[in-house]
């Protein structure tokens, strides 16, 4: 044997047919539960889900930016974090806000902005999920000002994306 160990992957079907399917699923549960996520943050319930996409908003210094350029990015928040849990979760519906059922999710997208506009500063991209019954998750995460640049207009699409793969 080579000095590295072998790593096997199962199949879903073979993980059902040893009958660990099951076990998964509740130390997932139970794992969720640890880290104080609430009971229905699942990916069964959220690959269904309709989700409402809220006024994005912009934190920190806002000001680093002119008034068209600060509107264009707020329109590329709203934009590109509906199509990022729409890739993420094809089943889900996006809805308009004003015309949901009670038991929609509303989604914050919010981005964090540094003091100045330098390369090696970060910005903080979070997605906030009001679930239906009170609860709240934030998914965040920091992004080099220098990488969403290279981006440039993917940038809101990118890191949406990112904090897409966060989800269950």
């Amino acid at each position: 044997m080579g000095m590295f160990p072998v790593r096997f992957r199962l199949a879903p079907a073979a993980l059902r047919s040893l009958g660990l399917a099951a076990a998964f699923s509740g130390a997932l549960a139970a794992a969720q539960a640890a880290q104080g996520w609430p009971t229905d943050w699942t990916g069964q319930r959220l690959s269904t889900a309709t989700y409402v996409i809220l006024d994005p908003q912009m934190q920190g210094n806002p000001d680093l930016l002119g008034g068209a350029q600060r509107q264009g990015i707020l329109d590329a928040m709203r934009r590109d974090s509906a199509r990022a849990l729409k890739r993420r979760y094809p089943g889900a519906t996006i809805a308009v806000a004003g015309t949901t059922a009670h038991d929609s999710i509303r989604v914050t997208p919010v981005l964090i902005t540094p003091g100045a506009l330098l390369p090696w500063l970060k910005l903080t991209a979070q997605l906030e999920f009001a679930l239906p019954g009170g609860q709240r998750v934030v998914l965040g995460e920091q992004f080099g000002l220098l990488v969403l640049w290279q981006k440039q207009a993917d940038a809101a699409n990118y890191l949406y994306d990112q904090l897409a793969r966060k989800l269950p």
